[in-house]
């Protein structure tokens, strides 16, 4: 049983740029992710997380803000192979390591040792890319 609290609701909105649908992310996580948070003007309404590597925005709000990826703190956390931000577990580490990964995040979560609400840019549980 999971317990994981990084709950993202299920409303969506259009990216500006692509047009495409995304799902809603907390501020909580943005604050966490972008450069110089303490400099921005994030106010309290819907963000949106856009995960399409061709698209240069991460974030976006429904104010029409934009928060592009060279805002963000590191290139790491913008669309990177990482499965679990937090206990850095890429694509890779899958290759020969997926039960042991996959057992390992599944017991720290049961512990309430994982915090994907601010490691995790779309502040969603990465249990389910195990699968």
């Amino acid at each position: 049983m999971s317990t994981c609290n990084s709950h993202t609701s299920t409303k969506t909105a259009p990216c500006p740029v692509n047009g495409k649908y995304y799902k809603q992310v907390k501020r909580k996580t943005i604050l966490h992710q972008v450069t110089r948070p303490w400099a921005r003007q994030l106010p309290e309404q819907a963000y949106y997380y856009c995960d399409d590597p061709q698209c240069d925005v991460v974030y976006f709000s429904e104010d029409a803000s934009l928060i592009n990826s060279n805002d963000m703190r590191t290139e790491k956390t913008v669309r990177s192979n990482t499965i679990c931000f937090c206990f850095d577990i890429s694509k890779d580490n899958l290759k020969d390591n997926k039960a042991t990964c996959r057992d390992f995040v599944t017991e720290q979560t049961r512990q309430s040792a994982c915090d994907c609400e601010i490691r995790n840019p779309s502040g969603k549980c990465c249990l389910k890319e195990f699968n």
